[in-house]
């Protein structure tokens, strides 16, 4: 089964096995806070690596029992990148949390070469969720936080690390739309191009496991009104589930839009590694990494 709510997500977890989550640099209150309200739902385990003191401080703070053997000591960010990427890959955690280190860091430890957790199609990946009041399920985008102006090999591995974490979660065959911002390809707006080559690759087998549509505006993925109305077809018409974002910047301003003015409820992961990542940004609520935290633990 599919996920139409964070609701319906949050059930799930509930009947999972045990899991365990490391964050690295651990001292973030939110952080924290966001995994004291998950071990009130469900049993996880946790590595807390970071600045010893300052973790065990916060705890008390939030009136956090923790068990101060899981807490590893780092004196920096890089030491916290480090160890905590390592029990990643020794396989005694299964997901990684970003604590209060820069996303830089993190990444540099994760795309170590000898020491990191990338896999798969070889490029990582931002997958968004959104819970927005006016659409009727869960809105997943990608790529808004990591690859800036991604290139036609790029969005194919873009498409295909977010299908195969959306296969985990239920969805058999996802419904993609290749965002541009008309649907007819023209040589002076390129992703009109890769668009249309996306969903050619998709009509004859190069990629699979979805159903690609592109290009496509966004009214008309998620409007059978504005579809009608430009006499536009397709199954995907208000149907969209990935949301494949031509850069960075419309990614970005797209998901700060549905949270800040469309009531949306957020959560996200990184992909194309071992292990899904929770990796929020400096303004993310103690909510939104919990959510986050409950997405990756779907996908285990």
């Amino acid at each position: 089964m599919s996920f139409r709510d964070f609701a319906s997500l949050t059930r799930n977890i509930q009947k999972q096995s045990v899991k365990t989550i490391v964050i690295a640099a651990a001292e973030d209150a939110y952080a924290l806070a966001a995994l004291k309200d998950l071990q009130a739902q469900v049993s996880i385990r946790c590595f807390l690596v970071g600045n010893r003191q300052k973790i065990i401080q916060i705890c008390e703070q939030l009136d956090f029992e923790i068990d101060e053997a899981n807490i590893i000591h780092a004196t920096n960010e890089v030491e916290s990148a480090t160890k905590a990427v390592s029990l990643v890959k020794e396989g005694k955690a299964d997901i990684l949390m970003k604590g209060k280190i820069h996303t830089s860091t993190l990444l540099k430890a994760v795309l170590n070469k000898e020491s990191g957790i990338q896999s798969g199609s070889g490029l990582i990946s931002h997958l968004t969720v959104l819970e927005c009041p006016t659409y009727h399920k869960l809105m997943f985008l990608s790529d808004a936080a990591i690859n800036p102006k991604p290139d036609l090999n790029q969005k194919r591995a873009i498409l295909q690390n977010a299908v195969a974490f959306m296969h985990k979660l239920g969805y058999q065959e996802p419904n993609v739309a290749a965002l541009t911002a008309v649907e007819t390809v023209s040589e002076k707006m390129p992703e009109t191009i890769d668009a249309a080559k996306l969903a050619k690759q998709n009509q004859t087998g190069e990629i699979t496991g979805c159903h690609v549509e592109g290009p496509i505006s966004f009214d008309l993925a998620i409007s059978h009104e504005a579809a009608e109305a430009k006499g536009f077809s397709s199954k995907l018409v208000g149907e969209t589930d990935l949301f494949l974002m031509p850069n960075i910047s419309t990614g970005n301003i797209m998901t700060k839009a549905l949270l800040y003015l469309g009531g949306a409820k957020m959560a996200g992961c990184v992909l194309g590694v071992t292990a899904p990542i929770v990796l929020t940004s400096r303004g993310a609520t103690a909510e939104e990494k919990l959510l986050s935290i409950l997405l990756a633990m779907a996908a285990q």
